[in-house]
């Protein structure tokens, strides 16, 4: 910030000094302002991202290492965001369609549905590069560079393996005893490095695999677990992630896409430098023409396997969703395992695994049968007709030694690889034939040639192979965007838009999630309580026809300090709804909600959770241990809390503060309420928002937490069915559930009053009918004792 705010000191003089030097001065100056102060606003976001930092103790191999996690910052978000839409129409496919509307930006994954090697995917694929490259002297550019030389250097010693494997076939040819022991010893001397160069390139590949997925995974989580609640939006607010989850795209398919790529890259580069440097150096022994055949022969190559090459990243995406479908029948099945058991729903569970593994295996079957024919193609081509053309290619300087050029092309190629040895070359220009060459130095060319040859083919042969790895890549690649352009999506608040359907009434509203009017204010002052001014409650639906479903009709209401609201209704009439619009989590399609900042307000939903952790974790959750030590507070601050909620016996029970367990495992129903409690008394917001919280506890247990929230001065918003609440509050919201009607009185009014006097006498007309109840046991037990 200090070099910043100097620059602009700088300018202001600048200013000063130039208000007589005319009108193009000055806007030059105000320029330079505009400039100076997007660098402030830059520096003072890059501060904001710094302090965001966390340090994180991860324990490995025995001991804890410190990781300090930076956050990506927002204006990367911003400057990505537009690589993860869906490109603009060609002129042709625009004017066509010129009367219809734009798609929205969130239908973006649609354009990822199409997989192959097209130009579509070289566009996804360079947005996912620009993030797991982010820059020129990031750590994976220097990982490329290391990768590429030791690339180019086995090239270079796989050139020299094949010039002394003829140089050793030679001499034994020629019996030369002491040159073939001269080779025997570079040999072995060759083989060190080629075997660190081998062993490094195994390392650096996945040393980049490596670094590709923590770029991408960090990306992801924070995106993902960002202040919107995009993780939640993606399973509730958005269809595109599929019934497979998030969590199979960000472990598996992510990791399957960074490991494809960092192998593509050596897949792809050393076979191209082995075609390149190998043609050059076989094109001296087998001249032009040989060289022309050689080329040929790829080309067919690449038309022959083009033909016959299924489509690989199709398959590829299909068989990941297919996975991803099986694990999540699993997931189901261990999250809801007690349910299962208590409904002894084994078999049907069995039968709902059993359906999805199958569905997975016939694919994967089908995979094996479209490689039949593609394999036998493959071998065919790579390894017999390439050999067989190679023994045409490289016989050239054997049976056709007149021609002129190429005898001196062969002869400058055997000078340059036979000057370890005079005395040979000597005899075998004194057995040579009308070729030129010896029988022992046209051996040493043969093997050579052949080595390179094979080389050869092997590069091809990776090559074309490479080209089903890039199947492959284009299929994690389009799921890897697709979460990227959802992520972004929804963490921008941006969703599919749907058309209006025909059948909708024109005064029949209809909720889009791609067409929002309304406006949720989190930051309001805390003294201005909570507020919805005509807010429909709606039920989103993403993907449906007909919109969301109106659950409450314009809500309008003000909840300030001290006025604690109880709320009522029958089942799906809304109550938890409106926690959920007030919370952020559902959209606000029209009117203005508003609500304090995070700090001032806490939700309690009514299934509680519990993180993994300690004891004491579960009692300043979402806060963290550094959290709870930069508060100043004390165990013994918590014991008075649990003793609040009348938890005071776990620690005691459990083992202590740092002991941890399965938390949702070891306490009951009503001690995993009474612990969302004991959050609420350790984070004392100025507003707490109630859904069935306790419905679980006693109600006396319950009157003294609420009692104990008010003495505190916490207003109480809360979701309840039971009567024993209303002395708690002071104002009721009654969801009546009949067309999203409802009513906003003050307890103890003349309306209150009646509808208590209404309950009153629906129970005293049921007490009337007792007596006739008693007559009629007496009749039955007098017949069945006639019957006896």
């Amino acid at each position: 910030m200090a070099p910043a705010q100097s620059n602009l000191a700088r300018s202001t003089a600048l200013l000063t000094s130039m208000q007589t030097k005319g009108g193009a001065a000055i806007v030059g100056t105000l320029f330079a302002l505009l400039y100076l102060r997007r660098k402030l606003a830059q520096a003072a976001q890059d501060a904001q991202d710094k302090r965001g930092a966390r340090e994180l103790l991860v324990p490995t191999r025995g001991r804890v290492s410190k990781v300090v996690i930076r956050p990506t910052k927002a204006s990367t978000f911003a400057r990505h965001r537009p690589l993860f839409r869906k490109p603009p129409p060609t002129p042709a496919s625009s004017s066509a369609s010129s009367s219809k509307p734009a798609p929205a930006p969130a239908a973006a994954g649609a354009s990822a549905q199409r997989v192959g090697v097209n130009r579509e995917f070289f566009r996804q694929l360079g947005a996912i590069l620009r993030i797991i490259i982010p820059h020129a002297t990031s750590k994976e550019v220097w990982l490329l560079g290391a990768h590429t030389t030791f690339l180019l250097l086995r090239t270079y010693l796989s050139l020299l393996v094949a010039q002394l494997d003829g140089k050793l076939v030679g001499d034994l040819v020629s019996a030369n005893g002491r040159g073939f022991l001269e080779g025997l010893a570079y040999w072995f001397l060759l083989a060190i490095p080629s075997v660190y160069t081998n062993a490094m390139i195994r390392l650096l590949q996945s040393k980049l695999a490596i670094s590709f997925r923590t770029r991408l995974t960090r990306y992801v989580h924070d995106l993902y677990l960002d202040r919107t609640n995009t993780f939640y939006k993606v399973v509730n607010l958005d269809s595109r992630i599929g019934s497979s989850g998030a969590d199979q795209f960000v472990t598996t398919d992510v990791n399957r896409f960074c490991e494809t790529l960092s192998a593509l890259y050596s897949n792809v580069s050393k076979p191209s430098l082995d075609l390149i440097l190998f043609n050059i150096q076989l094109g001296r022994s087998i001249g032009g023409r040989g060289s022309a055949l050689l080329l040929a022969s790829y080309a067919a190559t690449v038309w022959i396997l083009r033909k016959v090459t299924p489509a690989f990243g199709k398959l590829a995406a299909i068989e990941a969703k297919l996975e991803g479908d099986f694990r999540a029948a699993h997931s189901r099945l261990i999250i809801n395992s007690e349910e299962i058991a208590f409904y002894d729903g084994a078999p049907i569970e069995k039968d709902i695994l059993t359906r999805a593994y199958l569905r997975l295996i016939k694919h994967i079957n089908s995979i094996f049968k479209i490689r039949i024919l593609y394999g036998m193609t493959e071998d065919f081509v790579i390894k017999y007709l390439w050999s067989a053309s190679g023994y045409c290619l490289i016989s050239i300087p054997v049976f056709f030694p007149k021609a002129k050029k190429l005898a001196q092309a062969v002869t400058a190629g055997s000078d340059t690889s036979t000057k370890v040895d005079t005395a040979s070359s000597v005899a075998l220009e004194a057995a040579s034939r009308g070729d030129g060459l010896s029988v022992s130095q046209r051996t040493q060319n043969y093997i050579s040639n052949r080595r390179l040859l094979l080389s050869l083919a092997d590069a091809g042969g990776r090559l074309m192979l490479s080209w089903k790895d890039l199947s492959e890549l284009a299929g994690s690649t389009s799921r890897v965007y697709t979460l990227l352009s959802t992520l972004h999506d929804l963490s921008g608040s941006t969703y599919a838009a749907l058309p209006r359907p025909a059948d909708l009434a024109p005064d029949q509203p209809f909720y889009d999630l791609g067409s929002l009017n309304g406006l949720l204010v989190d930051d309001a002052p805390a003294a201005e309580g909570v507020s919805f001014d005509k807010v429909p409650i709606v039920a989103p639906a993403p993907g449906v026809a007909h919109g969301g479903e109106e659950l409450v009709k314009r809500l309008s209401l003000r909840v300030r300090p001290g006025e604690h609201l109880l709320i009522t209704g029958g089942n799906g009439s809304g109550k938890t709804a409106i926690a959920r619009v007030l919370a952020g989590l559902w959209p606000v399609f029209e009117g203005v909600v508003a609500r304090p900042a995070d700090e001032d307000i806490m939700f309690l939903p009514q299934r509680p959770y519990l993180s993994n952790g300690s004891l004491r974790d579960q009692i300043i959750y979402p806060h963290s241990y550094p959290d709870f030590a930069k508060s100043g507070k004390t165990d013994a601050d918590l014991m008075e809390i649990l003793r609040k909620v009348h938890l005071s016996y776990l620690p005691a029970r459990e083992g202590g503060y740092d002991v941890r367990k399965e938390w949702k495992d070891i306490l009951s129903g009503g001690e995993k309420q009474r612990m969302g409690m004991a959050r609420l008394f350790y984070h004392l917001p100025k507003y707490g928002v109630l859904d069935e919280c306790t419905s679980a506890v006693s109600t006396d247990v319950e009157g003294s937490m609420y009692q104990h929230a008010k003495d505190v001065g916490i207003t109480l918003i809360t979701i309840s069915h039971r009567p024993s609440l209303f002395q708690h509050h002071l104002y009721l919201l009654r969801l009546t559930g009949d067309h999203g009607q409802w009513e906003f009185t003050k307890i103890g009014e003349a309306d209150q009053d009646l509808s208590f006097q209404k309950e009153i006498e629906s129970l005293k007309s049921k007490l009337a009918e007792v007596e006739s109840w008693k007559a009629r046991l007496t009749d039955i037990d007098d017949e069945l004792h006639f019957k006896a």
